[in-house]
């Protein structure tokens, strides 16, 4: 079962993937963080600045979908 969480105060967006598993590493791609758990399966994700980053996610996202 996956769930977000938003934290206002450091302007980060968490996308919970996984309930259980033990934390291995993790890998930046600029402003999205991927927790991996020690058989590389991922465990959460972090948005950096989601305040800025989300609505261009979510303007992307529309654009794909109507050149579809």
């Amino acid at each position: 079962m996956s769930r977000l969480k938003y934290d206002a105060e450091s302007d980060v967006l968490m996308f919970i993937v996984a309930e259980s598993g033990q934390l291995s590493h993790a890998e930046e791609m600029g402003d999205i963080v991927v927790h991996l758990g020690k058989t590389g399966e991922p465990l959460f994700l972090e948005v950096l600045n989601a305040s800025k980053n989300v609505p261009l996610m979510v303007q992307a996202l529309a654009k794909k979908e109507v050149a579809a």
